[in-house]
C-alpha cells in the first residue's frame, strides 16, 4: 500500500494553518491540512480585532512591529482572499476606541499615548464629549478616551470559511507524530510530505512536546441588539477588568475577552460570563437589552513571552503556533512567511525574532 504524498502538510486547520495552506497552494505546492475537528479552534472565540496599536503592551517591541506588517498585509491578503472565494471575511475599518472609565484610566491612556508618538504609532486623545459624539451608545460621564483609526477587525468565522472555501485537501484525523518529511495518524496512516508544518494552535504541545505552547482559555459572548450598541470596536479597563466590543455586521456585537490558566478546560465559567456581561452594559447601557445568542469558550495558544513560534525545528519540521491572542492580527504575516520559508529556504528576516529555538537554554 503506497503512502501518500504531498509537497506540503499543514497539522492544524485554524486560521494560521488553513492560510499557509492556501498561500503555498497559490505557489503551486500539493497541499494537505491535517485536523481531527476543522470546526474546532479559537478563531471560533476570536472577536478578530486587528489592533497593533490599541493592542500594545510595554516590552513587546518585537511583536509590535510583526503586528503592524501584519495589519499592513490585510487589505491585500483580504482582496485576495474575497475574490478566490467569493465570500466577504467582514472586514472593516472603522478604527477602534479605547474609552477612559474614570480619570485615572485617562492618565493612563495619556502615557500610552505619548508611549505610542515615541515609537510613531498614530492615535488621538479625544475628550468626553468627543467619545459620545463618536459612540452616542456609551455611558455618559466617561471622561475620554484614545482613538486609533488604523485598528481595523475581520469577522473571524467568516474568515475561517472562506480560508477553507480555498480548497485545500482537509484529514479529519489527528496527529500523533510530525517529523520533517512525514505526519503519523491516531490510525496508523503515515502521510510524506516535502514539508511538515506544524500549526496547532493551543494543541501543539501534545503533538511535540518541545513546542512551549500553552492553552489560555477565554470566553466571548455575542449579543444581538435591537439598534443602540456601538458602531466601532471600544475597549475598556472598567474598574480594572478589560472589555471590549466588536460590532459585527448582522447586527450582533462580540463582547470579551476573559482570560484563564484553566489547562484544556472548555466549560463556559458562569462568573466570567457575568463579568463580560457587566462591564459591557456598564460602557453601553443598552446592551442590557440585548439578546444573549452565544457564550463561546476557546484556548488561545500562549507562549512563555506571548510571541508566536515560527521557524524550523532542529529537526526540519516547520513551527507556526503561539500566536496567543494575535492568530487572526498575524495570519497574513505567518502565512507569506511560512510559505517563503517552504519556497526559497529563507524565513524573511521579519520573523526572525519568533525563532522556535529561542526558549532553549544554552548548555
Amino acid at each position: 500500500m503506497s503512502t501518500p504524498s504531498y509537497d506540503v502538510i499543514v497539522v492544524g486547520a485554524g486560521v494560521i494553518g488553513l492560510a499557509i495552506a492556501w498561500r503555498c497552494r497559490q505557489r503551486g505546492a500539493r497541499v494537505a491540512v491535517v485536523d481531527p475537528d476543522p470546526d474546532r479552534g479559537a478563531w471560533r472565540t476570536a472577536a478578530g480585532m486587528l489592533a497593533p496599536v490599541t493592542e500594545l503592551h510595554y516590552g513587546e517591541d518585537a511583536l509590535l512591529r510583526l503586528s503592524l506588517d501584519s495589519a499592513a498585509r490585510y487589505p491585500q491578503f483580504v482582496a485576495e482572499l474575497e475574490a478566490a472565494t467569493d465570500r466577504s471575511v467582514g472586514y472593516r475599518k472603522t478604527g477602534t476606541l479605547v474609552a477612559a472609565w474614570d480619570r485615572a484610566d485617562l492618565a493612563g491612556l495619556r502615557d500610552l499615548h505619548a508611549f505610542q508618538a515615541r515609537l510613531g504609532l498614530a492615535s488621538e486623545l479625544i475628550t468626553g464629549t468627543e467619545l459620545r459624539r463618536l459612540e452616542p451608545g456609551l455611558a455618559p460621564g466617561l471622561p475620554g478616551g484614545l482613538l486609533a483609526d488604523g485598528d481595523h477587525c475581520v469577522d473571524a468565522r467568516l474568515l475561517h470559511k472562506a480560508l477553507a472555501d480555498t480548497g485545500p485537501a482537509v484529514i479529519a484525523a489527528a496527529a500523533v507524530r510530525v517529523d520533517a518529511d512525514n505526519v503519523v495518524l491516531d490510525d496508523g496512516t503515515t502521510l510524506s510530505a516535502g514539508n511538515v508544518v506544524l500549526a496547532s494552535g493551543a494543541w501543539s504541545g501534545q503533538v511535540r512536546a518541545d513546542v512551549e505552547v500553552r492553552p489560555v482559555k477565554g470566553q466571548t459572548l455575542r449579543l444581538r441588539t435591537r439598534g443602540g450598541g456601538v458602531s466601532r470596536v471600544v475597549r475598556a479597563s472598567v474598574k480594572g477588568s478589560s472589555v471590549y466590543m466588536v460590532p459585527r455586521a448582522d447586527g450582533t456585537v462580540v463582547v470579551g475577552a476573559s482570560t484563564e490558566e484553566a489547562g484544556f478546560d472548555e466549560r463556559p465559567r458562569a462568573g466570567a460570563v457575568y463579568e463580560l456581561l457587566r462591564d459591557a452594559q456598564s460602557l453601553a447601557p443598552s446592551l442590557g437589552e440585548a439578546e444573549l445568542v452565544e457564550v463561546c469558550t476557546g484556548l488561545r495558544p500562549g507562549s512563555p513571552d506571548n510571541a508566536p513560534l515560527i521557524g524550523r525545528a532542529d529537526d526540519g519540521v516547520i513551527i507556526a503556533t503561539g500566536h496567543y491572542r494575535n492568530g487572526v492580527l498575524l495570519a497574513p504575516v505567518t502565512a507569506d512567511g511560512v510559505a517563503e520559508l517552504i519556497s526559497t529556504g529563507f524565513l524573511p528576516s521579519g520573523l526572525a525574532a519568533c525563532a522556535p529555538s529561542r526558549f532553549r537554554v544554552p548548555a
